[in-house]
């Protein structure tokens, strides 16, 4: 099996060296480079390829987020994870605008933080139900009328099939559970989901969600879910 390969970006130093003591201990994820601050980074890319990338958002010259809008902007970006010391912060709800798969908090136990990196290599998105939950309802909150008008033409474009799926992904559904509720395989629910994200110009699940939620459609399809 291919080990993972993972960019580690944090301007503390002490951090740095703790994210690659607890990564050393996992068989499949090999650490292929370190950066002190975000405007290091492209260059580190494009020097060691790495799979995923564990990305500080506060630094010093190049933030996190500025880092992160300009490697998902390009072709075959590779995965990123957030490292924040908050669940709902603002630069978080950028950033994961920006095509980050998700957020771990710095204080996150390291068996999870590993995890996550496998979890975000594999394709799936490292946010359960209740934060995702959290953060959206914290983007709807601070939305401005004008995102929300531009956030429901967006979900116009969709067809009946896949605007009831996208809502199931605002909802923070597993395909499995989509599937059970829309009466579809979970091949199905796979292909609209990949649709979805083709018309909506959308790198992931949790793009879909904070649409979603930014056109205010899950109040108007009767609250959350739960």
């Amino acid at each position: 099996m291919t080990a993972i390969r993972l960019l580690l970006v944090d301007d503390d130093p002490l951090v740095r060296a703790g994210l690659a003591l607890m990564m050393g201990g996992a068989d499949d994820i090999e650490i292929v480079g370190e950066a002190a601050d975000g405007s290091e980074v492209e260059a580190l890319v494009d020097r060691t390829r790495p799979d995923v990338v564990l990305m500080d958002i506060r630094m010093p010259s190049v933030d996190g987020l500025t880092a992160t809008e300009r490697l998902r902007a390009r072709e075959k970006a590779p995965q990123i994870i957030v490292l924040t010391t908050f669940h709902a912060d603002e630069q978080v709800l950028r950033a994961l605008r920006a095509g980050a798969a998700g957020f771990v908090l710095k204080d996150t136990p390291p068996v999870e933080i590993v995890d996550a990196v496998r979890r975000v290599a594999a394709g799936e998105p490292v946010l359960s139900p209740a934060v995702t939950r959290k953060l959206v309802e914290h983007a709807v909150g601070n939305a401005a009328d004008t995102r929300r008008a531009r956030a429901r033409g967006r979900v116009g474009s969709l067809n009946d099939r896949e605007r009831d799926v996208a809502l199931a992904v605002g909802k923070g559904l597993s395909n499995a559970e989509i599937g059970t509720a829309l009466y579809m395989s979970v091949a199905t629910v796979k292909t609209h989901v990949s649709r979805v994200l083709a018309k909506l110009d959308l790198n992931n699940r949790v793009q879909i969600a904070l649409l979603v939620h930014d056109a205010g459609l899950l109040d108007r399809a009767g609250g959350d879910g739960h």
